[in-house]
């Protein structure tokens, strides 16, 4: 799998700062420090942990991890309930949605959500071709 990174302007530049990064090209999680607040950024991982607290109100946090990091997402009911089967069963998922930070931790706001899973299994087939 190839994730392709956007090159993008300096966060400084105001005209270019709420069209930077554009998705579908996803970053990485080491690249999350780089767009401004509420940029809208998209991400890719293997699903490492979903959490729904009781005490959420339906929210549920999702960890996904790259081979650069982790990246935490946000997942909101009416996102949730829209993309329920990826947020369930997906094993590796693309995040689309505004980043955001707070008290030095960056989420992803989900706002839309893709499952990847499928190439996860050409992975191991094409694994298996070469041996």
């Amino acid at each position: 799998m190839q994730i392709i990174t956007s090159r993008a302007a300096p966060a400084t530049d105001t005209k270019t700062a709420g069209k930077w990064p554009s998705p579908p090209a996803c970053l990485v999680a080491r690249q999350l420090t780089q767009p401004p607040q509420n940029a809208r950024v998209a991400v890719a991982g293997i699903v490492i942990l979903r959490q729904r607290p009781g005490t959420a109100k339906g929210v549920i946090f999702l960890t996904l991890e790259d081979e650069t990091g982790v990246v935490n997402v946000i997942v909101w009911r009416n996102i949730y309930e829209k993309f329920r089967r990826a947020v369930i069963a997906g094993r590796m998922l693309r995040v689309t949605g505004r980043l955001q930070r707070a008290h030095s931790v960056t989420h992803v706001l989900a706002e839309e959500i893709e499952d990847l899973s499928p190439l996860l299994d050409g992975l191991v087939q094409e694994n298996q071709a070469s041996e």
